[in-house]
């Protein structure tokens, strides 16, 4: 099969398209002849060597995987050869404390698919049984693995984390990137009013139309400031967060008292300080969340196949096309998902 691989850290450079061999599944396994693969900043950071979990080289990145199923493990139920199935990106054994819990996203056994072992940039990936889910046949692939990893990790923030409710007002942060654009959408369908940013007004039009009730352009202006003019100094009830250093500060400064910010990732750094007596005077909740679970994945897609949520794709690519695609996610030119086409 032909892949996409990275055999050293590095930039885009060390990325090349190689034939390699068809893995071999398990008896708790799935063979998926990938369709369609989103591209992530987890993929980014991976191929540069700055996430905590190391890969084994040579490897093949890519965790938002829609397809067919080729080959089933023999104790896979409930599905069938030639079946469309999109990959719940974030792995989880089923048996440990927190998985008869329900709560699969803090699996102590949890990985994402392409962190340890190879992911979905590939014409087949092998992944576990437990990860399938059906496709709604209102979908293409494309817009199936545009759901996967950011749409549901942005469910989990604003549903299951932050409990967004009805007449609230959610600040939303970089609304061109793929947690923003479903996030914006999301606190929509619950009903809340929405403050986006990006640093790029042709993003900001976007969000307008994805129905975004105010923007903010972060490169311009100082968005806690303007975000308290916007809400006559109250602030927003729910930050959702996902640059990390470099807006922390200005997205404390925006949230209300008994406000929550809610936080699923650091792409700009992770060091972040928190002033302890405006926490405590304002009440302000500061909740982790980390990724979506399998249930997460079913219930955005079928609301997708319903029309009341998008699946925004910014391009499609070749999966020869990588080293492009990746330099556009880079260099934050898109709007929505990315998508490979192996």
């Amino acid at each position: 099969m032909k892949a996409a691989i990275f055999s050293e850290y590095g930039g885009p450079e060390a990325l090349r398209i190689e034939d390699r061999p068809m893995p071999e599944i398990g008896p708790d396994e799935a063979l998926v002849r990938v369709r369609a693969a989103g591209l992530n900043r987890l993929d980014l950071m991976m191929r540069a060597g700055l996430t905590p979990v190391k890969p084994t080289l040579p490897h093949i990145g890519g965790s938002e995987v829609a397809g067919e199923i080729a080959q089933l493990g023999e104790n896979v139920k409930g599905f069938s050869p030639g079946q469309q199935v999109v990959v719940a990106p974030y792995l989880h054994d089923g048996t440990c404390i927190y998985c008869r819990a329900g709560e699969e996203t803090t699996c102590l056994n949890g990985d994402i698919l392409g962190l340890r072992d190879d992911g979905g940039h590939a014409e087949y990936v092998k992944v576990p049984g437990n990860c399938l889910v059906a496709m709604p046949e209102e979908l293409t692939f494309e817009e199936a693995a545009a759901q996967t990893f950011t749409t549901i990790t942005a469910w989990h923030m604003l549903v299951d984390k932050a409990g967004v409710r009805p007449g609230e007002t959610v600040l939303v942060l970089a609304a061109g990137s793929g947690v923003g654009v479903a996030a914006i959408q999301i606190a929509k369908l619950w009903g809340a009013q929405v403050i986006a940013t990006s640093s790029r007004d042709e993003n900001l039009e976007k969000a307008r139309e994805l129905g975004a009730d105010e923007v903010i352009n972060y490169a311009e202006r100082d968005f806690s400031r303007v975000v308290r003019q916007l809400t006559k100094r109250r602030g927003v009830d729910i930050v959702v967060e996902h640059v990390g250093q470099s807006t922390w500060d200005k997205s404390l400064a925006s949230v209300a008292r008994n406000g929550r910010v809610v936080i699923c990732g650091t792409t700009t750094g992770a060091d972040g300080g928190v002033n302890l007596s405006t926490l405590f005077t304002k009440q302000v909740m500061i909740i982790g969340s980390y990724g979506g679970t399998k249930e997460n994945l079913k219930e955005v897609l079928n609301l997708t196949a319903q029309g009341r949520l998008q699946a925004i794709i910014d391009r499609t690519f070749p999966l020869e096309q990588i080293k492009a695609a990746e330099e556009r996610l880079a260099n934050r030119e898109q709007f929505g998902k990315i998508i490979l086409n192996p």
